[in-house]
């Protein structure tokens, strides 16, 4: 009898042998994701932005999608710093 037949798991497993691929928590992610691309890309009108000094035209998307961007290294940056410590 094996120890899957024995209703066990198999060594060097996590349990009951489910794909973690889906869980609650990346599911929230993903949406949240969708949902801000959705939200960047419905934005299609020129807008007048000020970088630090010169005042540009540009889509209103590109500036929330780039600021997005900034965020997200942001985000991995913090993340990968407190996994070292």
């Amino acid at each position: 009898m094996t120890t899957s037949e024995k209703g066990g798991s198999k060594a060097g497993g996590k349990g009951d042998g489910r794909n973690p691929a889906f869980t609650p928590a990346r599911i929230a992610v993903l949406t949240l994701a969708v949902l801000g691309l959705i939200f960047i890309f419905e934005n299609t009108q020129q807008t007048e932005i000020r970088l630090l000094i010169p005042l540009v035209t540009m889509p209103l998307w590109t500036a929330l999608l780039g600021t997005a961007v900034i965020g997200a290294l942001c985000g991995a940056y913090a993340a990968s710093r407190r996994r070292r410590k």
